[in-house]
């Protein structure tokens, strides 16, 4: 995947301001707001990687788990039909709905890759 970094299981987006010339992201896949900024990816690594520690030294000082990424469960809106379909097709599969949408998404993302 483009445009992102990882550390100690966390991912991070890589941006470009071109308003203000500076690399920029945010760590992704969890509820709290982590952001680092630099002029060069050197710098946007480093202060990545320090936000990160940052973050895990505030949660061990506030005695707070910190905020897993990618917990394996997630909300989907998907009209009433295709709900309906799906439903059935495990059904007939003698699947959960879960384990058809997994199925269903790994196929997805193995054909795109």
């Amino acid at each position: 995947m483009k445009n992102v970094m990882e550390y100690k299981g966390y991912l991070g987006t890589v941006e470009y301001s071109e308003t203000d010339n500076i690399l920029f992201g945010k760590v992704i896949g969890i509820g709290s707001l982590i952001s680092y900024e630099g002029k060069s990816v050197d710098e946007l690594r480093s202060d990545f990687e320090g936000a990160v520690e940052d973050y895990l030294e505030l949660c061990t000082e506030k005695g707070i788990e910190p905020e897993k990424t990618y917990k394996g469960s997630f909300n989907v809106r998907i009209s009433p039909i295709l709900h309906r379909s799906l439903a059935l097709y495990a059904a007939s599969h003698n699947q959960s709905l879960n384990a058809s949408v997994e199925a269903a998404i790994e196929y997805y993302i193995s054909s795109k890759q």
